[in-house]
């Protein structure tokens, strides 16, 4: 948390008020996150447009006239604040913008990450060279492919940023539902026919956590400060002990360190 649509409701948050826009102060509040913030960070960006902003995988990204795109990365706990009455302990990161508008990235635990990048270097750059296709490109006949031979389970692998980026737990979970497909099939023995069940579920998934403002359980807003609201329609997600429409009942246990929600009898 957060996954894919958390961080593509915050893009398309920060382009309403970014786009266009010259980013005229910049304040690192601290020297890190996850890791050290760019040590020329506040001079590269300082008085630069703002062209494009766009999200790869979870990473957020925003393009500059200067030829320097800006990755973020929430981590567990990061939200970017739209002109925030107040700064608070959290806000390591603000931005002034032309306008007399600002934003601050709020990331109480410090998981989440800043790096500035060339553009022209990004697809390059390891952390995106690393990257598989994204959901909304993907096809069964791909995922069959990059699943070919693999004996582990298919959940696991799905959360595997160099197989499908961008896919994170709660969506996988409802997505394998969708599908009827359990969380523990050997990755490479699911079907085509199975595949092709799963693949719109993925996507389906995905545009209604997007259009819902993604999922709100701990600490996730949107840049208005708006919560998202997906997590009121979870089929399995959380949701263990509850029955399920097939006459089945949600399980959960823990795969990969994670926890995995799944019906114990329509997914097999």
């Amino acid at each position: 948390m957060p996954e894919l649509p958390e961080v593509e409701t915050t893009v398309r948050g920060l382009a309403r008020v970014m786009q266009g826009q010259r980013i005229d102060n910049v304040e690192a509040r601290r020297p890190d996150l996850r890791r050290a913030l760019p040590e020329d960070l506040v001079q590269r960006l300082t008085g630069a447009a703002v062209t494009r902003l766009w999200r790869r995988a979870k990473y957020g990204l925003i393009d500059t006239d200067r030829g320097d795109t800006l990755v973020f990365h929430l981590g567990m706990s990061g939200r970017w604040r739209v002109d925030p009455a107040e700064l608070e302990k959290h806000d390591h990161l603000v931005l002034a913008i032309s306008g007399g508008r600002r934003v601050a990235l709020n990331d109480p635990r410090r998981f989440g990450s800043v790096d500035l990048v060339r553009t022209d270097e990004l697809a390059a750059w390891q952390p995106i060279a690393e990257l598989g296709p994204e959901p909304f490109d993907l096809t069964p006949e791909a995922l069959r492919s990059r699943l070919a031979g693999r004996k582990a389970p298919i959940k696991p692998l799905l959360l595997d940023q160099g197989i499908v980026a961008g896919l994170g737990n709660i969506y996988v979970c409802e997505a394998l539902f969708r599908a009827r497909i359990h969380p523990t099939r050997a990755a490479g023995s699911i079907s085509l026919a199975r595949l092709d069940r799963l693949v719109p579920a993925i996507k389906q998934v995905l545009k209604e956590a997007i259009e819902a403002g993604g999922s709100s359980l701990r600490d996730f807003a949107s840049p208005a400060g708006d919560l998202g609201y997906f997590s009121k329609s979870f089929s399995v997600y959380n949701r263990e002990g509850a029955a399920c429409a097939c006459g089945g009942s949600v399980r959960r246990f823990v795969q990969g360190g994670r926890s995995t929600f799944y019906c114990t009898a329509c997914q097999r």
